[in-house]
C-alpha cells in the first residue's frame, strides 16, 4: 500500500488528514469527489511534483480523517476546506475539484476571494443540470445499493469486487489503499452521508447559486459515457459548457475520458493546472 507522510489538521472543531508533496513557490489544493479521498489524485501528483506544492486531503469523516458523529453538509465541507487552506497554505493557490467536490469548491470559492488564483473543475455537475430534477429518487436508489454494499464490504473479497472498476484506473498501491480506506463499512457509511448531503444541497444551490468565481476557471467534461447513458452525459456536458461560458474568465473543454479524468488523462489535468499557475 502507498505510504506518504501526512498530518491531522484541526478544522472547525474536527480534523482532516492532509498530505503535502511536490516543491516550488506555487501551491495547488485538491478536493475529491463523492466517495473518494486524497488517493484519487495520485495519478496527477507526479507530473506536477516539480512545479508546485501539492495538498491533498480526506474530508472529515472519511479515510484517515477518522469518523465524525456530525452530519456535515456541503456548506460544512466548504468551511473545512477553507479552514484547512488557512492552516496549511501560506498564500494564493489553484484549487482543483472533481465531481461532487466541485460543489464544495464553488462554495469555498466565495470565501477564498483573492487567495484563489485559479479553479479547475474536473467533470463537475452544475446544479442547473436536469439530472438533478429527479435527484431525490436517484438518491434513494443509490442509498439502497450502498446500504447493501456497506453490509457486505466487511467481507474483503466482496469489497474488492465493489472497487473493481477502479483497478484499471489507478496503480496497484493506490487501489489497495482505496480498498482499505474507502471500500469498508465505515467508508461506505460516509459515502452514504455524502450522497444525502448532495441531495440536500441542490435545492439550496438552485435557490442561491454560489457567486461566480472571478479567477480563471477551466471546466473539463468527460466525453465517454457509460453504456446507456449517452444522452444523459450529453445533457451534462451542455450544462457544463453553459456554466463555463457564464464565468468572467471561464473555459470549457471536452476530454476523451470517463468520469475519472484525473486517472485516465493525468497529464492533461496536470497541464491545465500548470496553465492556471501560469507556468
Amino acid at each position: 500500500m502507498r505510504e506518504l507522510p501526512g498530518r491531522a489538521v484541526p478544522v472547525n472543531g474536527r480534523h482532516v488528514y492532509v498530505e503535502e508533496s511536490g516543491q516550488g513557490p506555487d501551491w495547488v489544493v485538491f478536493e475529491a469527489g463523492q466517495g473518494c479521498g486524497r488517493t484519487c489524485w495520485d495519478p496527477v501528483l507526479p507530473p506536477l511534483a516539480g512545479h508546485a506544492r501539492l495538498v491533498t486531503y480526506d474530508r472529515a469523516g472519511r479515510a484517515l480523517s477518522g469518523r465524525t458523529t456530525q452530519r456535515l453538509g456541503i456548506e460544512d465541507m466548504a468551511a473545512d476546506l477553507v479552514a484547512m487552506t488557512e492552516a496549511v497554505v501560506p498564500g494564493a493557490f489553484v484549487l482543483v475539484a472533481h465531481s461532487m467536490g466541485g460543489l464544495v469548491a464553488r462554495r469555498a470559492a466565495e470565501r477564498l476571494g483573492s487567495r484563489l488564483r485559479g479553479l479547475l473543475l474536473v467533470d463537475v455537475l452544475p446544479e442547473t443540470s436536469p439530472v438533478y430534477d429527479t435527484w431525490d429518487e436517484t438518491t434513494k436508489t443509490i442509498d439502497r445499493w450502498l446500504a447493501v454494499a456497506q453490509r457486505l464490504s466487511g467481507f474483503r473479497p466482496l469489497a474488492r469486487l465493489f472497487g473493481g472498476n477502479l483497478r484499471r484506473l489507478f496503480s496497484a498501491d493506490t487501489h489497495q489503499t482505496m480498498l482499505a480506506e474507502d471500500f469498508t463499512p465505515a467508508g461506505t457509511a460516509q459515502t452514504r452521508k455524502e450522497v444525502r448531503a448532495v441531495a440536500a444541497a441542490i435545492p439550496q444551490f438552485r435557490a442561491r447559486p454560489p457567486q461566480l468565481p472571478k479567477c480563471p476557471t477551466i471546466m473539463l467534461s468527460a466525453a465517454h459515457a457509460a453504456k446507456g447513458r449517452e444522452r444523459q452525459n450529453a445533457a451534462i456536458r451542455e450544462h457544463q459548457r453553459r456554466y463555463a461560458e457564464s464565468l468572467p474568465d471561464g473555459r470549457w473543454e471536452e476530454v476523451a475520458s470517463g468520469h475519472f479524468i484525473q486517472a485516465e488523462q493525468p497529464d492533461l489535468v496536470a497541464d491545465r493546472v500548470r496553465r492556471l499557475l501560469g507556468s
